[in-house]
Parts: C-alpha cells; sequence; structure tokens
C-alpha cells in the first residue's frame, strides 16, 4: 500500500484556482446573500479550501440597489463611525445609506462576515459591488452563478 497517497493536501496561492463569478443580488435579502458572497470569497465551497490561504473566488455583485432587508431593518438598522474628533460620531441608517451608495451596504454586510486580519483585507479586494447591471470585468469572462443553488 502506498501511503503517500493519502497525504492531506494543502493549497498555496500558486497552486490555487481562482474563478471569476457574477452574482445577480436582485430579490435576495442582505444577509443570506452576504453569507455566500462570504463563503465564495473564502473558497469554502471548494475541495482544496486551506483556511490560512486566498483560495476563494472573485466576485463581482451586481443590481446592488434591488438587495432586501427584512423587516424593520430599512429604518431601524444603524451604521455608526467616528471622525476621530471629540463628539464625532456619526449614524446613517440603512435607509440613508442605501440613498446614498447601495454599493456599500452590501461591501459592510460582506467585510463583517470575513476573518478581521491580513487574510480578511486581501479576500475583501476580491469582492466588486457596482449598482445596476454592468460592470467593467468583462474581460475576465466571469460566469454567472444562482446563489439558491449553494447550500
Amino acid at each position: 500500500m502506498n501511503t503517500l497517497s493519502y497525504k492531506t493536501i494543502s493549497a498555496n496561492k500558486a497552486t490555487v484556482q481562482k474563478e471569476w463569478v457574477v452574482v445577480d443580488a436582485e430579490g435576495h435579502n442582505l444577509g443570506r446573500l452576504a453569507t455566500k458572497v462570504a463563503m465564495l470569497l473564502r473558497g469554502k465551497y471548494k475541495p482544496s479550501y486551506t483556511p490560512h490561504v486566498d483560495c476563494g473566488d472573485n466576485v463581482i455583485i451586481v443590481n446592488a440597489e434591488k438587495i432586501n432587508l427584512t423587516g424593520n431593518k430599512l429604518n431601524d438598522k444603524e451604521y455608526i463611525r467616528h471622525t476621530g474628533y471629540p463628539g464625532g460620531q456619526r449614524v446613517l441608517t440603512a435607509k440613508v445609506l442605501q440613498a446614498k451608495n447601495p454599493a456599500m451596504l452590501i461591501e459592510k454586510a460582506v467585510k463583517g462576515m470575513l476573518p478581521k486580519n491580513k487574510l480578511g483585507a486581501e479576500l475583501f479586494r476580491n469582492l466588486n459591488v457596482t449598482v445596476g447591471t454592468s460592470h467593467k470585468f468583462d474581460a475576465q469572462q466571469p460566469k454567472s452563478i444562482n446563489l439558491n443553488d449553494l447550500k
């Protein structure tokens, strides 16, 4: 029996197979979309998943303005930031943020589901969110993916 065939394969940057995928956000709930996109960015749907390596796909999200927020989240959900000056706490509701920049709503949700370290920052760079149906990544020949088919 050849015992070398039972070694665990650990992916590295050179052996990873990265793809470009397009996700349509129309009709999806924000949190459900964000969890599946975070798993795509992380590479957890691949059999060669390695926790410490960027083995996920590059994800393009289109129709960011057509995302759903259930319940009262549109009015009640708050995004808090601080300017760094005394009394500089600023609050935006999801409704205001969606009116200003709908892509930011999805980016914040996905970024919160990625690791809070250098790898998470590297993974976040693989996410591209656009308002509308057109995107600038046609040269990469991305394939369209249905999130409802993923578990």
